[in-house]
């Protein structure tokens, strides 16, 4: 267990460049602009090899107990109630407020260590900072740039020096039989609701605004006996509709997450049905070649009749991906989950199933005879053989002549038959086509010095002909 950091303070004072900066990455999301960070993100600072510790980001308090504000500062107080030492994060531009005030006293309630960061000092007078400060009575107060990475030495000195040697924070381990599984869909369809309830706890905030999430959030989770690795994702929505470039960033961050899983579990609004953007996020699972498992949530909610309809539209909305599983969920209530993991591990079991370069051969062999490749102006590609070129997604190399000239229809009937020879489900499966190359090609013939005679002997007939 490694001692646990929190960042604590009010909206907009750096505590996400400060993370970045500790943590050397770019984990978590920063902009100009107030309330970016809602849900507690968590790094590790390894800043000293030897003394790694756990730094938790949280939102900003601003002082309010209802809807989103309430909720990011109950995160907020969530992971200062289990930290170690609490770094009250200030700004020292602005100089103290009534908010900080506010926060101040309810950490003294708390009674935990507690260290004061002055951020933002780059372009002030350090002292007249201190002074405005020093009302607050902390013996020690560490004035910082996250920005410009000044006085952060002195910071990491004073936080190890407070530091316990074990503590409460547990970091993510990077166990190779952790499956991974992304949560991922449009805004406002219950993907932080799903990701708490697996949980047991308020892990990450849910609320019916769409676009509460903003930040991949990655927790560990252990069920059943096997160990996951959840992964909750902000909502993607149509680009038109995508104008805050905390919008823009949150995209990227969730398209990450897809390149990044093994597993990823799309989830739409059985009330809604699947829309176009459903489709489009589908389609990024599509190109980044992941496992895929379609989560109906809130099915709960409907009638039998709009259940009979939501089966129709989901049967022909989804025909293009018809070897993707739907399960039909409720994340609020739980129901359909054990048949959510299932659905989850027969398609990572599909996504990384081994094969032998004889058995692809046979299917190859099988698939050519049941039905060969048509005649394309009077020429018909052959297939040679074929081998195994990869996993997630399953990958066949297949080998010939002529393959540019193989149509589209057949090089579907060819997936199709492969997918339903190995009996793979829930992940796509992708063709490569080789052709053999040609040797002499782009070659000039040489004549050896006999065909060279024999070339002028003939000339010199021709010549006499004429």
């Amino acid at each position: 267990m490694l001692p646990l950091v929190a960042l604590v303070g009010r909206p907009n004072v750096g505590k996400s460049t400060l993370f970045n900066a500790l943590t050397r990455s770019r984990d978590a999301l920063v902009h100009d602009q107030p309330g970016v960070t809602r849900d507690r993100h968590y790094g590790v600072c390894r800043l000293d090899p030897e003394r790694p510790f756990l730094l938790v980001d949280t939102g900003g308090i601003a002082g309010e107990e209802e809807g989103l504000a309430g909720a990011t500062a109950r995160q907020a107080r969530a992971a200062a109630a289990e930290a170690d030492l609490i770094l009250f994060v200030v700004d020292g531009r602005d100089g103290p407020s009534a908010l900080d005030d506010e926060i101040l006293a309810w950490l003294r309630k708390l009674d935990r260590p507690t260290l004061l960061v002055v951020n933002k000092i780059d372009g002030t007078f350090e002292e007249a900072v201190r002074a405005e400060f020093a009302h607050y009575g902390f013996p020690e107060m560490l004035a910082v740039s996250a920005a410009h990475r000044q006085g952060l030495d002195d910071l990491h000195e004073e936080v190890q020096a407070r530091l316990p040697e074990q503590g409460s924070g547990e970091a993510l381990d990077e166990d190779p039989e952790r499956l991974r599984i992304a949560f991922v869909g449009r805004p406002n369809v219950g993907k932080s609701t799903l990701v708490n309830r697996l949980l047991g706890e308020e892990r990450v905030i849910a609320s019916e605004v769409p676009g509460t999430t903003r930040d991949a959030i990655a927790v560990d989770l252990e069920r059943d006996g096997r160990r996951y690795r959840l992964v909750d994702t902000a909502g993607i929505r149509r680009r038109s509709r995508v104008e805050e470039a905390v919008e823009k960033f949150s995209v990227v961050k969730t398209l990450q997450a897809i390149e990044q899983c093994q597993v990823a579990v799309v989830m739409l609004d059985a009330s809604e049905g699947v829309t176009d953007q459903d489709a489009t996020v589908l389609g990024a699972v599509l190109d980044a070649g992941r496992a895929l498992v379609v989560a109906v949530n809130k099915w709960d909610g409907l009638t039998p009749y709009q259940r009979e309809q939501a089966e129709v539209a989901l049967q022909r909305k989804l025909a293009f991906v018809p070897w993707a599983e739907p399960v039909r969920i409720s994340a609020l209530h739980g129901s359909g989950l054990r048949e959510l993991f299932r659905a989850i591990h027969r398609a990572h079991a599909s996504a990384t199933r081994t094969f032998s370069t004889s058995e692809v051969n046979r299917a190859l062999e099988a698939a050519y005879q049941a039905n060969p490749p048509p005649s394309i102006r009077g020429h018909v590609s052959k297939l040679r053989y074929a081998h195994p070129g990869g996993e997630n997604p399953p990958t066949f190399v297949i080998h010939g002549t002529r393959l540019k000239e193989l149509p589209d229809s057949y090089k579907r009937y060819l997936e199709n038959f492969f997918r339903k020879r190995f009996k793979l489900v829930g992940t796509p499966v992708r063709l490569e086509f080789r052709e053999g190359s040609n040797p002499f090609e782009g070659r000039r013939n040489e004549l050896t010095e006999r065909q060279i005679k024999r070339r002028r002997r003939l000339l010199r007939h021709v010549k006499r002909g004429k």
